[in-house]
């Protein structure tokens, strides 16, 4: 498989080693307006080459013609306390110029893979502008969220993080769902683990919920989990597991919603987005799901008047 990132910076470049370690990809490309930049992340991959897999990374604007998988991680970056919708204006012109020359690099069964924030927006302008298939387009959407809320909850309760089922849905940012009520460890339903409370989920929620502009405070924006992320994505698509992980994709009237993109469960295979998942949330749930749209709609409707 060739994978060509645009956007060789802290996200790119973490998302290159990534899989590097774990092997996925045979050619892996990184592209960036600062060429410089691009040239040495790449060449500094290939220097550890025979310590990890016979890969090969270029920087070369010409070998990323006909790649597998397209991954954007450029644009602007989130400034503190700025929530990502807020960044719609400044980033959507980078996006458009990304888009335009993938177009031109693409072949007809290339995926696209957005990383760049605000992300369901930004997928969502992928669907209308890219000319890529509704199932090639991949927004990372809630992932980055659900390993994080795995993450917390394990640490809180003491568990394995693999043995934690339970993921994010809607808008990556601030009107984020925590569907509890179908998470579980190990088989047993969360509501019932030892420990577990009201209190600490709303509290766990709230953590989630600000860890972006967290990480952003600590050591100006995520790198390695978000990477994780797109590794997990990336490698699905390879090896065809068909593994499923809330992400953002374009609805056309699953759970009611329609011509939005936000997170729902998908099974990710070879062909990108296999299938949609409508899980089976309660009131309270569904209720938040519907504002999270709404959010979403109406940022989208922003960008189109203005």
């Amino acid at each position: 498989m060739k994978i060509a990132i645009i956007g060789a910076g802290r996200v790119g470049a973490s998302l290159a080693f990534a899989l590097q370690m774990k092997g996925v990809g045979r050619e892996i490309i990184l592209l960036d307006v600062r060429e410089e930049l691009a040239k040495g992340e790449a060449e500094d991959l290939l220097q550890g080459t025979s310590t990890a897999y016979p890969q090969k990374f270029s920087s070369d604007r010409k070998d990323a013609r006909e790649a597998d998988v397209f991954v954007v991680t450029a644009g602007a970056r989130r400034e503190p306390n700025e929530s990502r919708l807020s960044l719609i204006q400044r980033n959507l012109a980078i996006f458009r110029e990304v888009l335009a020359e993938i177009k031109e690099l693409k072949k007809e069964n290339s995926i696209l893979l957005v990383i760049s924030n605000p992300v369901d927006v930004l997928t969502y302008f992928a669907h209308k502008e890219s000319g890529f298939p509704k199932e090639r387009i991949i927004g990372l959407g809630t992932l980055l969220d659900t390993l994080r809320l795995r993450a917390y909850l394990a640490t809180t309760l003491r568990v394995d993080p693999r043995d934690v089922q339970a993921m994010v849905l809607g808008e990556h940012g601030d009107s984020m769902v925590f569907p509890f009520s179908i998470a579980s460890i190990g088989g047993v339903p969360l509501s019932a683990y030892p420990g577990v409370d009201e209190v600490m989920l709303r509290g766990i929620g709230e953590r989630v919920r600000k860890a972006g502009a967290e990480m952003i405070r600590l050591k100006g924006g995520a790198g390695t989990a978000v990477a994780l992320a797109g590794l997990k994505v990336i490698e699905s698509i390879e090896r065809d597991s068909r593994s499923v992980m809330p992400l953002s994709v374009y609805l056309e009237g699953e759970m009611g919603f329609e011509d939005v993109c936000l997170s729902l469960p998908c099974v990710v295979g070879k062909n990108g987005i296999e299938d949609i998942i409508q899980p089976p949330l309660n009131e309270d749930e569904l209720q938040a799901l519907s504002q999270s749209y709404q959010a979403l709609k109406q940022a989208i409707r922003g960008v189109k008047e203005a």
